[in-house]
């Protein structure tokens, strides 16, 4: 890589740790670290969101979908438009009243809250869990990038650097920083993408021509995909929207209910079909380039093995100019640590609020909380270190934290907010039944009927559970 593009991407780096350090000086407690000081714009939280959402789900996984079936790859994210709608209109009415009342900082306070302090110790865990594994994948994806970019910087080597400076600006500055560097990794991604990514590797590869000819009909189709595929993601990522620790911050975040459900619009909108598109299209630029031995010089020649999701870092490593890969490469750097930042905080905010504070006793609103907030943060950071080194799949790591916390933590939640009489021991057994089917079903490899993902069944069990666990306590207590 060029001096003039390490430069560029050295220049970013300093500016992400710039702003933690300044939100470092200006946190007075933990509402500022957490939940922003309550007073942040639609546009800042609508941004924060998506690029939250995408991150490295779009740099990496994305382009891993459009490098193996093509534009039909862009309908994982519409379940991201659908999901972020659909919890504008049902769930930030109910979620933002409720943040105003009692100043929530969790998502499982919303647990406490309709059930007891058990319950939402339960969903405090699963929900830690979870996101470790959210932001263990973001570094995965950065450190894929890093390592196809350099090659002098092997996986592991890229994976601590990657680590280290998302770990830092964000354990020291907090949500305030989380939400102003991803409004600013937002706009570097965009630009980057419309001016710079698509246009020179569109040309590069020879344009539709190439594409044409090099792949089959189906890259170009939407409807490149199994119905089971399209409802995997749909019951792995639509109900995120209802369980996610991160979209909650930013609704307790938020100056008003009417600016949180403007900002989940924008998301939305953001999420499908812009940035969808975006990301699909050029993980089939990268297959177009593969195949047609514009990679042999760096060991990847037609017909050999590769691993999809390195297509796209490989392809732009390959066509952009010099001064030009720097600014890419900052910009995919950016939709990834937008989405790691607001995982580790989210992680850091379910350790702290809903299990050391339980267990400790924590007084609120003291500096003392706040410094405890940030050493919990960077510790949780270098734990998702420790994970990604064991995995290789970003979009597979990803979906499986989604999966975990969405068998767990979705039924459980409906009947919070939507039930009538909220039974907290049918909501205890649900989470456990729920997020263990999953588990369990991933782990052992099990071949499920369908082709259908492991997720939709810890979901059905979750919900049998509570069901059937709730006819017995009320017909036990007489129908109260």
């Amino acid at each position: 890589m060029n001096l003039i593009d390490i430069i560029v991407f050295i220049v970013y780096f300093a500016a992400m740790l710039g702003v933690g350090i300044y939100f470092y000086k200006k946190n007075e407690n933990v509402e500022d670290y957490y939940v922003g000081g309550r007073s942040m714009g639609a546009w800042h939280i609508g941004l924060s969101v998506v690029a939250t959402d995408v991150g490295g789900g779009f740099s990496i996984g994305l382009g891993g979908l459009g490098y193996v079936i093509g534009l039909a790859g862009s309908w994982m994210l519409f379940t991201g438009l659908i999901g972020a709608w659909l919890s504008a209109v049902v769930l930030i009415p109910i979620i933002s009243k409720l943040s105003v009342k009692h100043k929530f900082f969790t998502f499982p306070q919303i647990f406490s809250h309709f059930y007891n302090n058990k319950v939402a110790l339960v969903a405090g865990i699963i929900s830690a869990i979870g996101y470790i594994g959210f932001t263990s994948s973001q570094l995965l994806a950065g450190a894929k990038l890093a390592s196809a970019t350099f090659e002098e910087i092997n996986l592991e080597t890229a994976l601590i650097f990657m680590g280290v400076i998302a770990v830092i600006y964000t354990g020291i500055g907090g949500l305030k920083a989380v939400i102003y560097t991803d409004t600013v990794q937002w706009i570097i991604l965009m630009s980057g993408l419309i001016f710079i990514g698509i246009p020179i590797s569109y040309f590069a590869i020879g344009g539709i021509n190439a594409i044409e000819t090099t792949l089959g009909p189906e890259f170009l189709s939407m409807k490149n995909v199994t119905w089971q595929q399209l409802l995997n993601w749909a019951v792995t990522i639509i109900p995120i929207w209802f369980v996610g620790m991160t979209l909650y911050q930013r609704i307790y975040a938020s100056k008003s209910e009417k600016q949180a459900k403007k900002a989940w619009f924008i998301a939305g909108l953001f999420e499908w079909p812009l940035m969808a598109f975006m990301g699909v299209t050029l993980g089939l630029f990268s297959r177009v380039a593969f195949e047609n031995g514009m990679f042999t010089e760096l060991g990847y020649a037609v017909g050999s093995a590769m691993d999809a999701e390195m297509g796209l870092p490989i392809l732009l490593n390959t066509v952009l100019p010099v001064g030009l890969m720097g600014l890419m490469l900052s910009a995919y750097f950016s939709a990834i640590l937008s989405t790691a930042d607001s995982c580790l905080m989210a992680a850091s905010g379910n350790v702290q609020t809903d299990i050391l504070s339980k267990i400790f006793k924590f007084k609120k609103e003291t500096k003392s909380q706040l410094k405890v907030s940030q050493i919990v943060t960077l510790a949780i950071g270098a734990v998702s270190l420790l994970l990604a080194s064991y995995m290789t799949n970003v979009l597979e790591l990803m979906l499986y934290s989604y999966a975990f916390m969405v068998s767990g933590l979705f039924v459980p939640v409906l009947a919070a907010l939507y039930g009538k009489k909220p039974n907290a021991l049918a909501a205890m057994l649900a989470m456990i039944i729920g997020g263990t089917t999953t588990v369990v079903l991933v782990v052992a490899e099990f071949k499920l009927p369908l082709g259908l993902d492991a997720n939709i069944f810890g979901i059905s069990a979750s919900a049998m559970v509570y069901i059937v666990v709730n006819l017995i306590t009320r017909k036990l207590n007489g129908n109260k």
